[in-house]
């Protein structure tokens, strides 16, 4: 079976890079949660000790997608760009506003960051223009790219 890659940024590895470092970190404080709450005795009604193995399932879960996705990664040189694609930069206009969006990979993305998919529909809308040129967004609106890098 091919593995499959995924698109990262030089910026985005890193910031997964120090996540998993973080959480690897934590699982020192998740056991010892898990110790302390064992001590209180009865476990099958022990919230805290519930509670701490929940964290423990969720931080290790989220160790094993990290490990998966930097296996697998592949680093998006972010260079100038002429046109819209990964890596890119690109300052929009749209209903005379503004917007400045980073074109990322679908696991790097979080538009409250500014960061949009390649494969989101305003990122398709966005592909391959150049600075000048008009997109049309799903839902029928239209703007135009102010600037690429």
């Amino acid at each position: 079976m091919k593995k499959k890659t995924v698109d990262l940024t030089k910026e985005g590895k890193a910031e997964l890079e120090k996540e998993l470092k973080d959480r690897i970190a934590e699982r020192e404080t998740i056991k010892e949660k898990i110790a302390t709450a064992r001590a209180f005795g009865d476990l099958s009604e022990n919230e805290d000790y519930s509670a701490a193995r929940n964290e423990q399932k969720l931080n290790e879960t989220r160790i094993s997608e990290i490990e998966e996705i930097l296996k697998n990664a592949k680093v998006i040189a972010n260079r100038g760009h002429e046109k819209v694609g990964m890596g890119a930069k690109v300052t929009v206009s749209l209903g005379g506003k503004k917007y400045t969006y980073s074109v990322v990979g679908p696991v790097e993305a979080n538009p409250l960051e500014g960061k949009i998919s390649d494969a989101s529909p305003i990122g398709k809308a966005l592909l391959g223009k150049r600075a000048g040129d008009e997109y049309v967004l799903p839902n029928g609106n239209k703007g135009k790219i102010v600037s690429v890098e």
